[in-house]
């Protein structure tokens, strides 16, 4: 006997996000398809996001910004209900801000905290959830540095690993070993596509030297078709009122009927498996392929 609470043959899925918000802007029409298919979708949101700053003109009040960890989990909530997440854990680390800023020197903050310690959480998730897929972040060291992704790449890895063996953190439960482990990417493709459809309208174009940026196209494994929930990570992403401007040309400069069919994949790079790779001439199409 087991000590996890799920029926043996659910799938389970834990996606690893740094911030609020990220659980909308990454993999949020994934996790709505896999929950429409009965999926378990366990959400770990590893701070509170009190350094995001209000990029929603409408949302810059007082009462705003003086409870703004207070919005942000609300915004959370809101946003993984309307993704389809059964459960949203906050690993309880501060927002660590964006690199070189004040908010890093904090000993409170994400990016300072002790790594066993760090991976710790992780792995007591993992055995308690015994989830059979795991999507975290590609290392983003050579474009984005944000201190909290960074740091959800460096404890993911090794938590996986660490999760299956029982000799490592016996404190935190029966061992369990996740079967993959992906990293969510926005593809060159994807970029490059939604750019040539601003250009095709007219209209100018948030994309602009985004191609400049590393490709990691080459890397990509898997691809989720996600056109019948593409109107869902739109709903999250304005679920978060603080974060998301509706007027920002950056999420909704398209229209909805014409930005849903640009690219209609959420790309994945498969990081970590322990079980034989289906595909290996193509993409897989299933984060669960290969696994009995």
């Amino acid at each position: 006997m087991t000590n996890t609470p799920f029926p043996e043959n659910e799938r389970r899925l834990l996606s690893i996000h740094a911030h609020p918000d990220d659980e909308a802007s990454k993999g949020a029409s994934t996790i709505a398809a896999y929950h429409a298919k009965g999926v378990y979708c366990a959400l770990v949101c590893c701070t509170g996001g009190e350094e995001g700053d209000i990029l929603n003109p409408a949302m810059d009040r007082p009462e705003i910004t003086e409870n703004l960890p207070q919005v942000r989990l609300a915004e959370l909530e809101k946003s993984a209900e309307i993704i389809g997440y059964d459960e949203v854990i906050m690993l309880g680390y501060r927002d660590s801000g964006m690199a070189d800023s004040p908010a890093n020197s904090n000993p409170d903050a994400f990016a300072n905290a002790d790594p066993e310690e760090a991976i710790g959480r992780i792995v007591s998730i993992i055995r308690r959830i015994r989830p059979h897929v795991i999507i975290s972040y590609p290392d983003e060291r050579d474009w984005y540095n944000h201190p909290d992704h960074l740091q959800v790449h460096d404890i993911s890895l090794p938590a996986f690993e660490a999760a299956g063996d029982p000799t490592r953190y016996p404190e935190h439960g029966q061992a369990w070993q996740p079967s993959k482990l992906y990293f969510s990417t926005w593809s060159r493709e994807r970029i490059e596509a939604m750019h040539e459809k601003f250009l095709e309208f007219e209209l100018k174009s948030p994309f602009e030297g985004w191609s400049e940026r590393p490709s990691r196209d080459h890397l990509i494994s898997t691809r989720i078709p996600i056109l019948d929930y593409w109107p869902i990570r739109k709903q999250a992403l304005l679920a978060h009122e603080t974060q998301v401007d509706p007027k920002s040309p950056f999420w909704f400069g398209l229209p909805d009927e014409v930005a849903r069919e640009v690219h209609p994949y959420d790309d994945y790079i498969l990081a970590l498996s322990k079980v034989d790779i289906s595909n290996k001439n193509g993409y897989e199409n299933d984060l669960f392929a290969g696994i009995d």
